[in-house]
């Protein structure tokens, strides 16, 4: 079966999704001698809060990416995870193999368009030259089209701006107000300033109407691109930052009623899914109601792992608070 040999004997607790929330679950879990095995379609952690600064500086991207092997060993399985099997307490990756697990910790984060996301099976030195080979199209564009005012899209341009002074960069979004409604107002003005002080020319309002038509992430000098005020502009790279959304992929199909309309899964306050002791959410994946972060996904994963240990050894579960 592979993974960590418990020091309790019949634990082994899988963790699905190797972001922030789940290594920081599977290095909780490895210091307390808890059996476990870390499930992810790629071969190494991705810092993917430095994904853009990789996807416009040569060189950046192998800085990313660490290999799971190096800190997990055998506890690391590579693959993708299709379903769980809640009644046998498996869970089935895509090929037929299975893992069994008495306690489940699932942590599987978001999904989006690359360069701001690469959710992909792949190898360490894949992911990295993927990156570097964007790179090259940034580099070979006069101009770029950014398409999505998120916090992705607003860091997308201010990174290519920050790095190609001189290229023309525009970013098109669909609302008046730029980066994420959960930020406060004036942090997302803040946005605004910094990317019209760098020359980021926004269109504020407007979405691209021709975009299913539209090669994306690499360089087509002049390409038209039509927007749904009727404006038309030409650029030669187009760099789409929406539809962020919820990884749902792994268990939508095996935890039907507890799901929440964003795909992510209902858990109480101590993070069990709803209606399961032993099965847990972490992040991005958990419903709970505030900024998606990093550093929540690693308060989630201390009070998913506490919660594991503290029902081995009969104590009270602690409750996980937002702010």
């Amino acid at each position: 079966m592979g993974g960590q040999a418990s020091s309790v004997e019949g634990v082994h607790v899988v963790v699905v999704g190797g972001g922030f929330g789940g290594i920081a679950a599977a290095q909780q879990l490895k210091s307390q001698r808890l059996g476990f095995t870390l499930i992810d379609m790629r071969d190494a952690f991705h810092h993917n809060v430095a994904a853009l600064r990789a996807s416009v500086k040569p060189g950046f991207a192998q800085r990313t990416f660490i290999p799971y092997a190096e800190t997990f060993g055998d506890s690391f399985v590579q693959g993708r995870v299709e379903r769980v099997d809640t009644e046998r307490q498996t869970v089935v990756l895509e090929g037929g193999r299975e893992i069994q697990y008495s306690h489940l910790i699932l942590c599987t984060g978001t999904d989006g368009a690359f360069p701001g996301k690469f959710n992909a099976v792949a190898s360490y030195q894949t992911a990295v030259q993927t990156y570097e080979d964007f790179v090259e199209q940034v580099q070979a564009a006069d101009s770029v089209l950014v398409v999505g005012g998120g916090s992705t899209g607003v860091e997308m341009a201010a990174e290519i701006k920050t790095e190609y002074p001189d290229k023309k960069v525009v970013l098109i979004h669909a609302r008046i107000g730029l980066a994420d409604p959960e930020l406060l107002p004036s942090v997302r003005q803040q946005a605004k300033e910094v990317l019209l002080e760098k020359g980021v020319e926004l269109l504020l309002g407007q979405k691209v109407s021709n975009l299913s038509e539209l090669q994306l992430n690499v360089t087509q000098k002049n390409t038209v691109v039509t927007t749904d005020k009727g404006d038309r502009l030409t650029t030669d790279l187009i760099i789409c930052c929406t539809g962020l959304r919820v990884n749902s992929a792994a268990y939508a199909s095996s935890f039907p009623g507890c799901l929440a309309d964003n795909g992510a899964l209902k858990v109480n306050d101590r993070l069990q899914v709803q209606g399961f002791s032993n099965v847990f959410a972490v992040g991005d994946c958990a419903n709970v109601n505030e900024p998606k972060m990093a550093y929540h996904a690693g308060l989630h994963a201390t009070v998913a792992v506490s919660n594991i240990a503290n029902s081995l050894s009969g104590k009270e579960l602690t409750s996980y608070h937002t702010g």
